[in-house]
């Protein structure tokens, strides 16, 4: 089997894989990254150079809440391609970006995005948690590997007025 084959395998191999999951994830692949910006890192040759991106998360179970989150990608040949393994380094900022309001109540705790890092085994996760004692939304940022994830994480907190219950569900 020629090289270009074998890599067209892999992808391919790789888009069936991100398909299953994605529709085993659910809720967890309702918010969408928006790019905010990168900032690059290290010079590349042939690809793209190393960089680090911001995007933008909005809540899906919480409108008025946007999460930013930064994180570094790997450029060059592999990164041009997607099949670097992106760094398990990322940090997040949520804030209150409008009214807050909830169309639904919330988990105590839900996974509220997760984007894939590696073209197989490494996903970044967004973990929304409810701290009801202080009417607040924490969000948690890391990520995992299929064998070994990483303890590397990044956490954030949103008030919310004391006005406006958190509904949760039962």
């Amino acid at each position: 089997m020629t090289a270009s084959r074998t890599l067209a395998a892999a992808a391919a191999a790789a888009v069936a894989l991100a398909a299953l999951t994605s529709l085993a994830g659910g809720a967890a692949q309702a918010a969408t990254a928006e790019k905010i910006g990168t900032v690059d890192t290290a010079f590349q040759w042939i690809g793209r150079d190393h960089d680090i991106i911001v995007e933008a998360y909005d809540d899906p179970g919480v409108q008025g809440v946007t999460c930013y989150v930064s994180r570094a990608r790997i450029g060059g040949i592999k990164g041009t391609l997607g099949l670097a393994e992106d760094r398990a380094e990322a940090s997040i900022a949520c804030r209150q970006v409008g009214p807050i309001s909830f169309p639904e109540p919330l988990k105590k705790q839900e996974e509220v995005f997760s984007e894939r890092m590696s073209i197989l085994f490494k996903r970044l996760r967004i973990v929304r948690m409810v701290d009801p004692a202080r009417n607040t939304l924490v969000y948690l940022t890391y990520s995992d590997k299929l064998i070994d994830g990483s303890p590397q994480n990044s956490v954030t907190a949103v008030p919310v007025d004391r006005a406006t219950a958190i509904p949760l569900r039962k």
